[in-house]
């Protein structure tokens, strides 16, 4: 498989998700169980962030679909290069973002699915005297700023002439309870992925105030591997089976999101309503998306001026994609229903 991914390639998996999407959709759900979850040497090892609810279709394809269940585990890319002895996971998801952060000790880090696309937006005070993003100028905004929130934040600014030095900007270590920030009025906007913004809006009620422009950028939730993981046979082929449950998993999530609506509040913590009311700012592709390699190519010009490094080129960070996965998972997925 060439390491370089060009735009067209990328345009043509693309397709090949549109033309299969609909087929998936009648494949029947697995019948594994979540007691069928222990975890073994040889069995597929699974981290992903407990607290979003990007990983819902992850839920659901581990749980449901992959063949004898699979579990999984708290945590993101890092878990993916842990020793041996501390069990180390086979994919792993997290925003782009860390990825480019994390490759960067790490080359060897591959993404090979988009699993998620958070539609994210600004939330502000109007008691703030916040009427438009230009009021924004010398406000502060609660964020976690190296992470797609943080990403976010700074194409919104850069929307309206402004940028970071032009606010303040109030780094959180974590998103748990980033809500009450603004709640609090100890900030005058909040940039932070789903829940915690559908919290604070229902907080602030008629004071609450929501920006969404295009910015073209959504947050791009993926799947990730390592190289040493995709070249080997027995491994890549329990993750070409994974890919595909998830695969599937996503076409039954936006065809209907109860069950995983009910996964994802189990293993956040937060209420299904609230789950539910969040839903709509999130897409689950299950795809390569065809803007990544632009993101990824945007995103590390900005990460780059933070660490004060140099940036890696286009040709260097679309050595980071590889399409392949996903389509000998199709590939599987259309031989499967054509035996039907």
């Amino acid at each position: 498989m060439k390491q370089l991914i060009s735009a067209v390639e990328l345009h043509g998996v693309r397709r090949w998700m549109h033309v299969t999407l609909a087929s998936c959709l009648l494949l029947p759900l697995g019948t594994a169980s979540s007691a069928q979850a222990k975890i073994a040497p040889d069995q597929l090892q699974i981290s992903g962030m407990l607290q979003t609810i990007e990983l819902a279709p992850v839920h659901v394809a581990a749980d449901q679909i992959y063949p004898g269940g699979a579990k999984v585990r708290n945590g993101g890319i890092p878990i993916l290069f842990l020793p041996p002895d501390k069990k180390p996971s086979h994919v792993a998801t997290h925003a782009e973002t860390q990825a480019l952060r994390y490759s960067l000790e790490r080359p060897d880090l591959r993404i090979i699915l988009t699993v998620a696309r958070g539609h994210y937006r600004i939330l502000a005070r109007r008691s703030a005297g916040i009427k438009s993003l230009a009021d924004l100028r010398g406000k502060r905004i609660a964020t976690m700023s190296a992470t797609s929130a943080g990403f976010y934040l700074h194409n919104i600014l850069a929307s309206v002439g402004l940028s970071e030095a032009d606010v303040t900007v109030v780094d959180h270590p974590r998103p748990q309870n980033l809500s009450q920030s603004i709640i609090s009025g100890d900030v005058d906007a909040l940039s932070i992925w789903e829940p915690e913004m559908e919290l604070a809006v229902d907080a602030l009620g008629e004071d609450a105030i929501i920006f969404h422009p295009d910015v073209a950028y959504d947050e791009l939730f993926n799947l990730n591997s390592t190289v040493a993981n995709l070249n080997d046979a027995e491994r890549r082929a329990q993750i070409v089976k994974f890919v595909a449950a998830l695969i599937r998993a996503s076409a039954g999530t936006t065809a209907d999101p109860q069950r995983a609506i009910e996964m994802v509040a189990s293993n956040t913590g937060y209420a299904p309503a609230l789950i539910r009311a969040a839903w709509p700012h999130h897409s689950f592709p299950a795809a390569i998306a065809p803007d990544l390699l632009d993101v990824l190519t945007r995103e590390e010009i900005w990460l780059a001026r933070k660490d004060g490094r140099p940036a890696r080129d286009r040709a260097k960070l679309a050595k980071l994609i590889d399409p392949s996965i996903e389509i000998e998972a199709r590939a599987m997925l259309k031989r499967e229903q054509a035996a039907q």
